[in-house]
């Protein structure tokens, strides 16, 4: 897939597409977004002591960080199963910059991030663990059960077949009573799909440039 790095707002760096003319992230700061969208609206909803994350589009590996630098903080011990089709290069982590743009101070964690093998356990902590699936999302299939999903495809319109109620439906399967999915989209397809894979689904205010987002509940099981 041939992309090329470009500045956001809020000084961090993502990547853009020319044949789908999308971007990984918004241009309007791709730390910003991510912060408000996954983290804020959705890891900071889970109290408890060990969190299972799914994450459909790894991409930069951005969500990663920042979730290990909230883990870092709050001492939650996080089992992370990322999901990517296009894994990034090398020469492109470079040109993202990530350890400037955040102020992390440790680019070992950052290569670890990248470099872990895939389809293996790749321990950034004693707390946190990263595993990588490389697979299309159609065909990922990730074991257990999770209590929180990070859902970040493309838009809609550019990839309609990943943001379909059958994969909603499987995604629902992967999940815990009460967990929760996040996603940058709130279109009214996206969030009918959500409904009918059995979510319960509101609209939330978006991050700078966006005006709503979604997250979507799996109910808790009766008697809870």
């Amino acid at each position: 897939m041939n992309r090329r790095v470009v500045k956001t707002d809020d000084g961090s760096m993502t990547l853009y597409v020319p044949a789908l003319g999308e971007h990984y992230h918004s241009i309007y700061g791709a730390i910003t977004e991510s912060e408000h969208i996954f983290i804020r609206s959705g890891l900071r909803q889970c109290n408890a002591e060990s969190v299972r994350i799914l994450e459909y589009g790894m991409g930069t590996g951005l969500n990663v960080l920042l979730t290990y630098q909230l883990a870092c903080r709050t001492g939650q011990k996080i089992d992370y199963h990322a999901i990517e089709k296009y894994p990034v290069s090398s020469e492109e982590i470079k040109l993202l910059d990530m350890n400037r743009a955040m102020g992390v101070g440790d680019q070992y964690i950052i290569s670890k991030i990248h470099d872990g093998n895939w389809e293996e356990p790749v321990p950034l902590s004693d707390d946190f663990v990263l595993y990588k699936e490389h697979a299309d999302f159609r065909q990922a299939q990730p074991e257990g059960l999770f209590d929180l999903v990070y859902f970040d495809a493309f838009a809609p319109d550019v990839q309609p077949g990943l943001w379909s109620a059958d994969l909603f439906v499987r995604i629902f399967s992967y999940l815990s009573p009460g967990a929760i999915l996040l996603t940058y989209s709130a279109k009214g397809t996206v969030r009918r799909s959500l409904r009918a894979a059995g979510f319960e689904v509101e609209k939330l205010p978006g991050p700078p440039g966006k005006r709503e987002i979604s997250r979507a509940l799996k109910p808790a099981a009766e008697g809870t």
